[in-house]
């Protein structure tokens, strides 16, 4: 699917969308350019279940801010989900050596939807039974985990899976796979967190988290 204007290209993938940004043109250019598009011209994709969306930046290199300005003009547009921004030489020679930073998220996975994402994940919103959320890193869930979080997906053990409330089908850190919930949840009403200990999972409140890590991740209002 191609844009009518030559400064962006949407194109359907299996994954979901692919956004690819010209890289010649100014970024506020493409920024307006963007958000007619979402708004006027592609309205068909903004209904229906979650669509993941890559953008492709070209050559271009940006910072976090500018990155953000972009996720929050597809945000904006109900049910597109950004699940990267990357240029050719981050893509092609840095996939490994520094995670991406965390994601912010909003919405409710729902009964049949997975949402992916490498590094960290930040969800405010619910998982209700039958949805999935899957990340290379930590997953930090402001609601409801009432489905499936697999965090550490490539194989990292010293992630965590939080939510405001635990209530999940399953959970899963690596390949260690949780015990039926009613085995090992406490029912407290706080803020909860998952991790691994010596190959078993435990439970424990947010506010210790501390003692697990010594630069637990901070999150700032924006």
């Amino acid at each position: 699917m191609v844009a009518e204007k030559q400064h962006i290209m949407i194109k359907g993938v299996k994954e979901g969308l692919v956004f690819l940004l010209d890289d010649s043109c100014e970024l506020d250019l493409l920024l307006d350019e963007l958000h007619y598009k979402l708004e006027k011209t592609h309205q068909q994709l903004l209904t229906g279940p979650l669509v993941h969306v890559h953008v492709k930046l070209g050559a271009r290199q940006l910072g976090d801010e500018d990155k953000e300005r972009i996720r929050t003009v597809i945000r904006a547009q109900g049910n597109l989900i950004v699940q990267s921004v990357e240029s050719e030489s981050a893509t092609g020679s840095q996939p490994s050596q520094s995670p991406p930073g965390i994601q912010l998220i909003s919405g409710i996975i729902r009964s049949g939807q997975t949402m992916e994402r490498e590094g960290d994940l930040l969800l405010t919103g619910d998982v209700n039974p039958g949805g999935t959320i899957i990340s290379t890193g930590d997953i930090y869930v402001m609601g409801a985990l009432r489905g499936v979080a697999h965090a550490g997906v490539n194989g990292r053990t010293d992630v965590i899976i939080a939510a405001s409330l635990m209530r999940p089908t399953q959970l899963r850190i690596a390949d260690i796979i949780s015990r039926p919930p009613e085995e090992w949840m406490s029912g407290d009403p706080a803020m909860e967190f998952a991790f691994l200990n010596e190959g078993t999972m435990q439970m424990d409140k947010i506010s210790q988290l501390y003692r697990l890590r010594n630069n637990p991740i901070m999150l700032r209002g924006v």
